[in-house]
């Protein structure tokens, strides 16, 4: 891998938090609930204002004090001709439904627990293992990759994401030639987690979160667990300490606060894909040309370019999100 160094704007000047009066909820659940006891209960489709406490300085504390100055970027995942997404508006617009239903759950978020935190590397591998942070860190060298990130509600942002690509776990677990996935499980304590609110039981959802990969995805060159992000550790609210970023796939398949890693050699349920397998499909790669249920997937909207999420920057989807360099996966 070649590496450049490039003066990366979060560093060169403050980003200012920039006042949002309204958050995009995740649209009504319409279908398939009933199997679950939910019923024909709705996520509602409605704006919340900004509230008086949510001050910068309060968003500036969750943001983690450990910094990596010296990482190197990436020269093929640069994010030549994108525009880095303001931190502050990042880190402020999240889905995390183990902590809540709307986009800000950042503070609620903070209730993660993330001391002595342990991730467990098992199933069909020869060497398995259990990690903790440092042992992320130390084991896999860490590189800077700008990415494309687009959510199934069809809207996007572009991150700088600090990891490693997950090829580097599958060198050094071994998986056996009998595994063909590999399951991600999240962080899940209902003593912790709240839920995504009123709008369903939490009791009644498949938790904890899951999500799950063929092992040739995986083992793809982007695929890329995060530590970081913005040249600092992930704050929680972005799933700290480690999850996936999976760039040409919706991002629901990026499992935040990872605590296993099975592989296997059947293809594991996972949580979207149990609630609602019409609108949140197993593979989830981004295409323009097959639409959601309820919306479009043949444009996008770029997150904080306006003062309210319907009048968003519009531009056309990508094909895979641009990184057609998978294409032959599929």
């Amino acid at each position: 891998m070649v590496f450049i160094r490039i003066p990366k704007p979060w560093q060169i000047e403050s980003q200012p938090i920039t006042s949002e009066t309204a958050y995009w909820h995740r649209r009504r659940f319409l279908k398939n609930m009933a199997a679950f006891g939910i019923g024909a209960t709705v996520f509602p489709s409605m704006s919340c204002s900004r509230s008086g406490n949510e001050s910068g300085s309060e968003l500036s504390q969750t943001i983690p004090t450990r910094t990596f100055p010296d990482i190197e970027r990436s020269a093929i995942y640069s994010g030549e001709g994108l525009t880095v997404t303001p931190e502050a508006k990042a880190s402020r617009y999240n889905n995390f439904y183990e902590f809540g239903g709307t986009k800000n759950i950042w503070q609620a978020a903070q209730a993660l627990p993330t001391d002595n935190w342990k991730v467990e590397v098992t199933g069909l591998v020869n060497h398995p293992q259990t990690y903790d942070l440092d042992d992320l860190i130390k084991q896999f060298p860490l590189e800077e990759r700008i990415y494309r990130f687009r959510c199934v509600e069809a809207w996007a942002m572009v991150v700088p994401w600090l990891g490693f690509p997950m090829r580097s776990l599958i060198k050094a677990v071994e998986p056996q030639s009998k595994a063909k996935f590999v399951r991600f499980t999240s962080f899940y304590d209902p003593k912790v987690c709240p839920g995504p609110g009123g709008w369903t039981d939490t009791s009644q959802l498949p938790w904890p979160y899951t999500e799950s990969l063929r092992i040739e995805e995986m083992a793809h060159d982007l695929a890329f667990f995060a530590v970081g992000i913005y040249g600092h550790l992930l704050p929680k609210q972005h799933g700290a300490p480690l999850r996936m970023v999976m760039p040409w796939k919706y991002g629901f398949k990026g499992a935040k606060s990872i605590v296993k890693i099975e592989f296997m050699n059947f293809q594991p349920s996972t949580f979207w894909n149990t609630l609602v397998p019409d609108e949140y499909g197993f593979e989830a790669n981004v295409d323009p040309n097959i639409p959601h249920p309820r919306w479009t997937q043949a444009e996008e909207r770029l997150l904080g370019t306006g003062i309210h999420p319907s009048v968003w920057h519009r531009q056309p989807t990508l094909l895979y999100n641009g990184y057609s360099e998978v294409a032959s996966l599929y």
